[in-house]
């Protein structure tokens, strides 16, 4: 057991009459925490973060059907419904995909139009992007077709070669070039999608660097999902995020970054991004989990906004309307057709 010199400290109490120094140089002022009283310059200025907070709704995405998670909506019309639903109360863009009658993630120029003509028609300003990954044979002429026919305002570049879960999940050099390519050449804006912080050196080599995407560009973060970067703590959550931002940053200074809510870190990892100045992404995509600490399963797509506008709150940050995100993209009012 440790021992104190209690006769040292009563010395010392004695020595020091019984209280703290306390020497208040700046009186009338006790503390001020943006000026001193020596001088006039400011010691302290708000942060450099955006004022305004992109709040984007992935409806569904490609990986969680019913057995995973019931509410999760599957049919074009529900998927509508939904994206009507937030895009009514407050999302700043939505991000569709759809699904074929077993569930599973398609790249249907048909459905694509049921999904988004009624969305152009209702709300003129919302920005739409949407996920074109050509996985299967005739599935790059339905991308092409896609993009052809101008729903989308912008599409995702996948930069990465991983394990998704129990599925590989690779880009291949040429094909993320051409889809570049094709995105430009449609008028949307292509995004880059990265799933760890390797994936940033990809998009630096094979697409910036090459002068197919420009800086600044729009970069989506996806970690936590098995195989992206490792979220299981919190620890691992606050330094992988930030050695992926600082990655991006390195190579693209003013880059606009919005931060996926996905895998188990969920919407703590999205509480961090709006913390960090970053922008996020929340919905049915990219998790099924509202939580990291508990398996409560995330309702629908309205509940996940919510969340996201409780953040915004919390934040400072108010939520970004449909004609301020396109501004922000440097998207014209009306980008896409009908």
């Amino acid at each position: 057991m440790t021992n104190v010199d209690w006769d040292r400290v009563a010395k010392g109490v004695a020595r020091e009459q019984e209280k703290m120094i306390w020497r208040p140089y700046g009186i009338p002022t006790v503390l001020d925490l943006e000026r001193s009283a020596f001088h006039d310059a400011p010691i302290s200025a708000p942060w450099d973060i955006p004022e305004k907070l992109v709040v984007s709704v992935a409806i569904t995405g490609a990986f969680f059907r019913h057995d995973q998670n019931p509410n999760q909506p599957l049919t074009p019309g529900a998927i509508l419904d939904s994206a009507r639903e937030v895009a009514r109360v407050g999302a700043s863009t939505v991000h569709i995909h759809v699904r074929d009658d077993e569930g599973y993630n398609v790249l249907s120029p048909d459905r694509f139009r049921q999904v988004i003509k009624p969305l152009r028609d209702e709300f003129p300003q919302l920005a739409v992007d949407g996920c074109l990954v050509p996985a299967l044979n005739g599935e790059w002429a339905l991308m092409k077709e896609v993009l052809e026919s101008g729903v989308l305002d912008a599409a995702p570049i996948n930069t990465t070669a991983t394990y998704i879960g129990d599925s590989l999940f690779v880009k291949p050099a040429p094909i993320m070039i051409e889809k570049v390519r094709l995105i430009n050449e449609a008028g949307a804006k292509p995004e880059i999608a990265v799933y760890t912080d390797a994936d940033v050196s990809n998009a630096d080599r094979f697409l910036i660097k090459s002068g197919l995407i420009e800086t600044p560009a729009v970069w989506l973060v996806l970690p936590a999902l098995p195989g992206c970067s490792p979220m299981d703590n919190p620890r691992q959550m606050i330094e992988g995020l930030t050695r992926t931002v600082s990655a991006i940053k390195d190579v693209d200074p003013d880059a606009f970054i919005m931060v996926c809510a996905a895998g188990r870190a969920s919407t703590h990892v999205a509480t961090l991004a709006a913390l960090m100045g970053l922008h996020i992404r929340v919905g049915m995509e990219d998790t099924y989990l509202l939580w990291p600490h508990r398996d409560d399963r995330v309702e629908s797509n309205r509940q996940a906004l919510q969340i996201g506008q409780m953040i915004s709150q919390v934040v400072g940050r108010p939520v970004a309307t449909h004609s301020e995100y396109r501004a922000m993209l440097g998207l014209p009012e009306r980008n896409a057709k009908d």
